[in-house]
C-alpha cells in the first residue's frame, strides 16, 4: 500500500469515525428524551394512582355515611357497613361488609335480612348520588319485606323520607302494609290501595 493509498484509507475511516460519532450522539439525544419521557411518564402515574386512591377513599366515605346513617334510622343496634376497595389480578374490586364488635362479617349470611334491605335501599340511593347518571327515580318492590315488627317498617318511611328529600330521588315503592296507616300516610307524598274485588285489581288514591 502506498502512501497515496494509505492517505486514502485513513480518509475513509476518519469520515467513517465521524458519522459514528454522528449515530452517537443522535442515539444519546434520544436516550436523554426516552429517559425524560419515562420521568414524566412515571409521574403520571404516580399522579392517576394518588388521585385513584383518594377517589376510592371519598366514594368509601360517601357510601358509607348514607348506609351507616340508613341503618342508624331503622334498627336500635344497628350494623356498620364498610367499604374497601382492594387491587386484585391488576383490577380494583369493592368489598362490602359489616362490621359489628370490631369483627367484619359478610351481611348475607351473618345479618338479618332486615339490615341488608336498608342496606341495599341505602347503596342503590350512594350510588345514584355519586354518579348520577340516571334520572332521580327509584321504582322498587317491596324492598323491606324482611322488615320485622310495626317499629321498624315505621322508622323506615321516614328514612326512605329523608333520603329522597336529602339526594332529590323520587322514590315509587310497591310494599304490603306493615306500619300504621297514618305513618304511610304522612310519610309518603300520595299513596295509592290496591284491593282485588271478584277478580278485578282496584286502585284508589287514599
Amino acid at each position: 500500500m502506498n502512501l497515496q493509498e494509505l492517505q486514502l484509507f485513513f480518509e475513509q475511516k476518519k469520515g467513517q469515525r465521524l458519522q459514528l460519532e454522528e449515530e452517537l450522539s443522535k442515539v444519546k439525544s434520544e436516550q436523554a428524551e426516552c429517559v425524560e419521557k419515562q420521568r414524566i411518564c412515571e409521574q403520571a402515574l404516580a399522579t392517576v394512582r394518588a388521585v385513584a386512591l383518594e377517589t376510592q377513599r371519598q366514594l368509601e366515605f360517601q357510601i358509607e355515611a348514607i348506609v351507616n346513617a340508613a341503618e342508624e334510622a331503622v334498627f336500635d343496634d344497628p350494623y356498620k357497613l364498610v367499604v374497601k376497595f382492594e387491587e386484585k389480578r391488576g383490577k380494583p374490586e369493592c368489598l362490602l361488609a359489616f362490621e359489628r364488635e370490631g369483627m367484619l362479617l359478610d351481611p348475607l349470611s351473618s345479618a338479618g335480612y332486615g339490615a341488608v334491605d336498608v342496606a341495599a335501599f341505602a347503596l342503590r340511593a350512594a350510588c345514584w348520588a355519586i354518579s348520577r347518571q340516571t334520572r332521580p327515580l327509584f321504582i322498587l318492590d317491596e324492598p323491606f319485606k324482611h322488615l320485622k315488627g310495626v317499629e321498624q317498617n315505621r322508622r323506615v318511611i321516614e328514612m326512605v323520607r329523608e333520603i329522597s328529600k336529602e339526594l332529590g330521588i323520587q322514590v315509587v315503592m310497591i310494599s304490603d302494609e306493615r306500619a300504621p296507616k297514618e305513618d304511610i300516610l304522612e310519610g309518603a307524598d300520595a299513596v295509592f290501595e290496591v284491593t282485588k274485588s271478584n277478580g278485578k285489581s282496584e286502585v284508589a288514591r287514599l
